[in-house]
């Protein structure tokens, strides 16, 4: 199935795009001019996350934000799992159909695993990497494990389906600052009804169902990316992530990642600061922008 809606044009000014693989049609934007940039969501998100840091950056680079199928605007296919595997190569796919070079990473929550993966498997590829509170190894912390467990359950499946729970409850509570009515109704509108929501309700169940996977992205990703200059921009309020224990595991497999840390931020931290997260990502990867207006 496909989600039709008009994303708002004061919030979304950008032009839709459109990649096929395997019949599944994915959204993406493709904006700007510079260094490719790649912008990975997470749950229950899709490219409107990174629309404030798009806005900020793109004359210094070329954005590109992806809508993974069940997300956005994105097709809800038939006999898609909705996994994070999934997604990775769909991902890839669309990397290599726009034969993107010389590209930065940037990911949070799912978006980095994601992220990481497309990233490990085009190593000679990639600039760079940014990511936001997020991970890409076996889930181990007891926290995170539980809020799988809770959200993998049949009571919680069905708000998550029938009520948009993750979007209306989860998302406020994990932000901040308020995120608006019309910011939210946007949010709202990309998940409409139950048949559109399987992706959203398969991400929590895949904190522990995807373990062998992360795990078997933990072992090589860094070894094929050790080389690349790689930013931490961190949301301190996150009560997923935002723990100095979290950043010094990402410094055990990144020892020179520069740290940015965010008292203030939850962990939609793109929503929260899209400014610094910008700032941050244009001292540490940009370039001159292109002259003119």
């Amino acid at each position: 199935m496909r989600v039709e809606f008009a994303p708002s044009p004061a919030l979304y000014p950008f032009q839709s795009r459109w990649f096929e693989t395997d019949g599944i049609r994915v959204h993406y934007i493709d904006e700007g001019a510079g260094r490719p940039i790649l912008m990975c969501h997470g749950n229950p998100t899709w490219s409107s996350l990174y629309r404030n840091i798009v806005m900020r950056i793109k004359r210094q680079f070329r954005c590109v934000a992806v809508d993974y199928p069940g997300f956005g605007l994105s097709d809800r296919p038939p006999g898609y799992g909705y996994t994070p595997a999934e997604h990775a190569r769909i991902v890839g796919r669309l990397i290599d159909h726009l034969d993107l070079d010389g590209f930065v990473v940037m990911g949070q929550d799912w978006g980095g695993p994601i992220a990481m993966s497309v990233a490990s498997q085009r190593a000679g590829r990639v600039a760079g990497l940014v990511f936001m509170n997020t991970w890409f190894w076996r889930a181990d912390g007891l926290a995170i494990r539980l809020f799988s467990r809770v959200m993998s359950t049949r009571p919680l499946q069905r708000q998550i389906l029938e009520r948009n729970f993750f979007v209306e409850r989860i998302m406020p509570r994990a932000a901040s600052y308020p995120l608006g009515a019309e910011v939210m109704e946007q949010y709202c509108s990309a998940q409409p009804t139950p048949e559109a929501r399987w992706g959203v309700a398969e991400f929590p169940r895949q904190i522990l169902a995807s373990g062998a996977w992360l795990e078997r992205l933990a072992n090589p990703a860094p070894q094929a990316l050790r080389d690349k200059p790689v930013l931490l921009v961190w949301g301190m309020k996150d009560r997923a992530f935002g723990s100095p224990k979290v950043i010094e595991r990402w410094q055990q497999y990144f020892p020179d990642a520069e740290v940015v840390v965010l008292a203030d931020a939850n962990h939609f931290i793109q929503e929260d600061a899209p400014d610094r997260i910008a700032d941050a990502a244009a001292k540490h990867f940009g370039q001159a922008p292109p002259s003119g207006p």
